[in-house]
C-alpha cells in the first residue's frame, strides 16, 4: 500500500497545475484573423475520441477563440523538436501598433491549408486541417473548441507502416513533448506498452 505521508496535499483554492509536472502534446493552431492570419502554440490539445475529430482549450481572452467563432475553420500544426524556437516565437504577444499576422507570422516558415483558409507550418510531421464541430463554454474562463478533421496529411518519416520497426522510427525521428508547465522534450526513445491479453480498445 502507498506511504501516503509520501503525499502533499495541494489547495484546492487556486489552479493545481503548476504544483507538478505532466507529459502534453505541443500544436500549433492556424486560423484566419481578418485580412491575415495567426498561429498560437497549445498544449491542451488533444484527439477528441478515435474518430475524426480534435479538440483544444482556448479561451475567449485570446483571438484564436473569435477567429474561429467566426470563420469557423482552424489548422494543427505538430512540430518536431528542432522547431521549438519558432514555435515559441508563435507564442509572441501582439503589438497595438503592428498586427501579429504582420509581426510574427510572416516570420514563420508557413504553407497554406489546401481545404481551409488558413497557414500551416512547413516541416512539421502532421498537418491537421478542421472545420467546427462544436465550442463547450463555462470552463471558468476556458472554453474546449472542437473540429472535424477535414484533411491529414503526414511527413513520410514520421507514417506508421508496418514493416518499419516502431522504436528505430521513433529514435530517427523524435517527438516533440511539452512538459506542463515551462519546459520541453524530444522524446527518441519508446517501448511496447504491456497490453493485458485479448485487450481492446
Amino acid at each position: 500500500m502507498e506511504n501516503l505521508k509520501e503525499f502533499i496535499t495541494l489547495d484546492m483554492s487556486s489552479p493545481i497545475w503548476d504544483h507538478f509536472y505532466t507529459i502534453a502534446p505541443l500544436v500549433i493552431v492556424g486560423t484566419k484573423e481578418g485580412a491575415g492570419y495567426d498561429m498560437a502554440p497549445k498544449h491542451m490539445a488533444m484527439p477528441i475520441g478515435f474518430d475524426n475529430y480534435f479538440g483544444f482549450v482556448c479561451t475567449p481572452n485570446h483571438s484564436t477563440y473569435h477567429n474561429i467563432l467566426e470563420n469557423k475553420e482552424f489548422s494543427v500544426s505538430f512540430p518536431i523538436p528542432d522547431q521549438i524556437l519558432l514555435t515559441s516565437l508563435s507564442a509572441s504577444p501582439r503589438s497595438e501598433v503592428i498586427s501579429k499576422s504582420d509581426q510574427i507570422i510572416s516570420a514563420l516558415p508557413t504553407i497554406k491549408s489546401d481545404t481551409i483558409d488558413t497557414l500551416l507550418i512547413a516541416d512539421s510531421y502532421l498537418h491537421l486541417e478542421c472545420k467546427l464541430f462544436k465550442i463547450i463554454d463555462g470552463f471558468n474562463t476556458n472554453s474546449i473548441i472542437t473540429g472535424t478533421i477535414c484533411k491529414a496529411s503526414v511527413h513520410k518519416d514520421y507514417a506508421r507502416i508496418s514493416e518499419k520497426d516502431e522504436d528505430e522510427q521513433i529514435h530517427k525521428n523524435p517527438l516533440l513533448a511539452y512538459v506542463a508547465n515551462g519546459r520541453f522534450a524530444t522524446i527518441s526513445k519508446t517501448f511496447n506498452f504491456p497490453f493485458p491479453k485479448n485487450f481492446t480498445r
